[in-house]
């Protein structure tokens, strides 16, 4: 495990743990507007820690009485995420990169009788030449859905920069996307203990897609 690519939020106490710990919560998950919200309000925290990493140049400023200089974002990152369950905490990184362009693919896990497989059914994104490319998705088990998703974007161009963005991880996971693409940097709220024998993360939260949206067939 790379730790010079990889950030833990939770290591560092601050109010993201007490949204983590809320998603956690059963009591609290019977609740799927908080639960969303939540996901949301992580996805601004980790929007905002990631945008220190991020270039910025000095720029004009026009007030009514002069001009100013200040530091902006030097371009606004892409930013991807995987339906269904990537939806709330998307939103959050989109409230503050509010003029990033967007990217969304439909992935699903198929749990055969051997080993789990991923299949992607679905991807709508704008050019990647030369971007900087923020990839969230709220779980990051096994890492194959997001491997696969990324090698497949690779299609529309190679990204400068590539950020993977998480609230809850595995070690096998975190694992997988770094020997799979070393050059991403990888933003995690908790690293749990371990993946269970059906690849979910322990202790994890559960179904992160079923507790937003509602159970599915």
């Amino acid at each position: 495990m790379d730790s010079n690519r990889l950030h833990i939020l939770s290591q560092t106490p601050s109010l993201a743990n007490h949204f983590i710990a809320e998603l956690r919560d059963v009591t609290v998950q019977k609740d799927s507007l908080r639960f969303r919200r939540n996901l949301e309000r992580l996805g601004e925290v980790m929007a905002y820690k990631i945008s220190e990493t991020l270039p910025f140049a000095e720029q004009t400023i026009q007030t009514p009485l002069a001009q100013t200089q200040q530091t902006l974002l030097a371009e606004f990152p892409v930013l991807a995420t995987v339906l269904r369950a990537g939806l709330p905490f998307h939103q959050g990184f989109l409230n503050y990169f509010d003029r990033s362009t967007c990217a969304f693919v439909g992935a699903y896990r198929v749990e055969g009788a051997r080993q789990l497989s991923v299949h992607l059914d679905y991807m709508a994104t704008p050019h990647l030449e030369d971007k900087i490319l923020i990839l969230v998705d709220p779980m990051l088990a096994t890492g194959k859905s997001l491997v696969l998703t990324y090698k497949d974007m690779l299609r529309f161009g190679q990204p400068k920069k590539i950020i993977i963005a998480a609230v809850i991880a595995s070690p096998e996971g975190v694992n997988h996307v770094q020997e799979q693409i070393p050059e991403a940097d990888l933003w995690v709220g908790a690293l749990d203990e371990r993946l269970n024998e059906q690849a979910y993360i322990v202790p994890g939260l559960g179904d992160a897609g079923d507790l937003a949206f509602g159970s599915k067939k």
